[in-house]
């Protein structure tokens, strides 16, 4: 073989193996945008069952305060159970918006700044959504219990006021601790550990998909 004839196999050999490399590089690039796409599914469908909470929930408020229009207890707690209902609705529906509107195949910095987004929304959510359920659950009973034909009307029970309270220590506790983590850069340990576990396990592992895709692309 001439040298000729080497340098242009040795060439075409190295043309081969280029492009080689370079659909390998495509296909684990999709093989791990797949993989964040995949991380943020659970988040989706929980916001869907979220959704059909909000509805349950309203309807219930919904019934509670038309079966009691005359009796401030029941109408006052339907009112709020219908509204946090209603919240919990518009809340899932935007955050499934949220994760619908991210481009899988769009640059890691556009990706990064919409993740970033939904995270902000969903720490909004736990607080806005999440911490009322100290004292919602009771809410929730009251309501329950205005669904009766012919609800008490003998005065608030001790055991609610009982629970309001201890319901009511408790939401600003916590969100006390928050405010107090957050406050003092010395303490960001404990206030990162506190918005991972309000931002959810699927967001956490999208954040670690997107962390790799980073650095699989910078390499």
């Amino acid at each position: 073989m001439e040298l000729d004839d080497f340098k242009t196999a040795w060439q075409s050999l190295n043309q081969r193996l280029d492009h080689q490399d370079a659909v390998n590089l495509q296909l684990l690039t999709e093989r791990k945008r797949d993989r964040l796409h995949a991380s943020l599914r659970p988040l989706f469908w929980g916001q869907l069952l979220q959704i059909l909470l909000g509805v349950a929930l309203a309807l219930l408020g919904i019934a509670c305060w038309k079966n009691n229009l005359h009796t401030a207890g029941y109408l006052l707690a339907g009112i709020v159970l219908h509204a946090f209902g209603i919240a919990n609705v518009v809340h899932g529906g935007i955050t499934m918006g949220l994760i619908g509107s991210i481009d899988h195949a769009a640059p890691v910095l556009a990706i990064q700044k919409r993740l970033t987004l939904l995270r902000k929304f969903q720490l909004l959510g736990a607080v806005l959504l999440g911490l009322p359920w100290w004292i919602m659950w009771i809410v929730v009973v009251i309501a329950f219990a205005g669904l009766a034909e012919h609800p008490l009307q003998a005065g608030t029970p001790l055991w609610v006021w009982i629970n309001f309270a201890v319901g009511a220590f408790g939401l600003l506790a916590t969100w006390g601790v928050y405010r107090w983590s957050h406050a003092d850069p010395r303490r960001i340990k404990l206030a990162k550990w506190m918005d991972d576990v309000a931002s959810t396990a699927s967001i956490r592992k999208a954040q670690a998909q997107l962390d790799e895709l980073r650095k699989f692309e910078r390499e």
